[in-house]
């Protein structure tokens, strides 16, 4: 990726746009976002393996037939096997 010299440059920059007074600063609120992001990360991860015995994607989206129907039967017809509607 980067080597020592790419990174002294980028440092220099930083120094010379941003000045020496705001560059402490800057590198706080930074820190802060990446811990809030984290943390919500992580939480957002928790609650997802919380909810996940009831989600669909758990029961990767299998259909059961309904009670009394038979399974592979399709829903235009009735349980019996006669099509509805006639």
């Amino acid at each position: 990726m980067f080597g020592i010299s790419e990174a002294a440059v980028l440092i220099i920059v930083a120094v010379l746009v941003f000045g020496a007074k705001k560059l402490p600063e800057l590198a706080r609120s930074a820190g802060k976002s990446l811990r809030i992001l984290k943390s919500e990360a992580k939480a957002l991860k928790s609650e997802g393996r919380a909810e996940g015995a009831d989600s669909p994607s758990a029961a990767r989206y299998s259909v059961r037939p309904a009670p009394g129907e038979r399974p592979g039967a399709r829903s235009d017809q009735d349980p019996g096997g006669a099509p509805r509607g006639s």
